[in-house]
């Protein structure tokens, strides 16, 4: 921040570039992160877990009628958790955000000459940090444990956890406009909670939408994270189309624009 103003006047002050406003606000999210390996522990074996469950719990329905002919249930699962754990990194995000409102770190950062969004996309980008390492190891120990051999290569694995996190990031911003309405840290939790359940379990996230019931798969196609799941799934199956992965992320982009704006109006509502 810097001072001006005229000669013998009162000096008024001007924050600084919006650049810098999220290089520093980023910074001191991922900071508080990578500080408390609590966090890094549980942010990192949640997906690993679910991994681990599904493939074998889940693993028989490759053989199922339905299923995808020569699809291996890993390389099914793998591009569906990077999708789901993408998202669950706002999940964090929006409780942590709660919780600095509640502590009074916000009301302090509302004094100082910044742009109410920053401290909002801040976060958005300090998750694409975490959510980005967090898909690294998950393909790295989905190839070292599980045998997972994407038909598309290292190419479409990698482009499906770029895609991952384009997708997580915008339908992150539901959990954080959640933050920004409710704030209080434990009905966010239930709330944001109550809405990830539908959202991961309700898509091809684990079956194939021709081995659901008739209303659900209908629940499926209104999903927007199951445009994003099956999109990433076909990179990484090597059968990707540009459409496809352009509708995922126009999907994506317009729930995460919407949900971004409901966002800064409940973060600039006054307490």
């Amino acid at each position: 921040m810097t001072a001006v103003g005229a000669p013998g006047g009162p000096a008024r002050w001007h924050g600084a570039g919006l650049g810098t406003q999220l290089w520093v606000l980023t910074a001191r999210v991922l900071r508080a992160y990578l500080l408390d390996p609590r966090l890094l522990v549980a942010n990192m074996l949640g997906p690993l877990l679910m991994l681990t469950m599904f493939s074998q719990m889940l693993g028989s329905l490759a053989r199922a009628p339905g299923f995808p002919a020569g699809v291996r249930y890993v390389d099914f699962l793998v591009p569906a958790l990077l999708i789901t754990s993408a998202m669950q990194q706002a999940f964090g995000s929006a409780v942590g955000l709660t919780l600095e409102m509640r502590d009074g770190i916000v009301t302090r950062l509302r004094a100082m000459p910044l742009w109410p969004g920053s401290v909002l996309l801040a976060r958005s980008l300090a998750d694409l940090v975490r959510g980005g390492l967090q898909l690294l190891l998950i393909l790295v120990l989905a190839a070292l444990v599980f045998g997972f051999r994407p038909p598309g290569g290292p190419v479409g694995a990698l482009a499906a956890g770029a895609l991952a996190l384009a997708v997580g990031c915008c339908l992150g911003w539901i959990f954080v406009a959640l933050a920004c309405w409710i704030r209080n840290a434990e009905l966010v939790q239930s709330v944001a909670g109550l809405l990830t359940f539908p959202m991961i379990f309700a898509s091809t996230a684990f079956v194939p939408a021709g081995g659901l019931p008739g209303w659900l798969r209908a629940v499926v196609r209104v999903n927007p994270a199951t445009y994003g799941i099956e999109a990433a799934r076909d990179l990484v199956l090597g059968v990707a189309t540009p459409g496809g992965v352009a509708i995922a992320l126009a999907v994506s982009a317009a729930v995460g624009t919407t949900a971004a704006a409901v966002a800064v109006r409940g973060f600039q509502r006054r307490p």
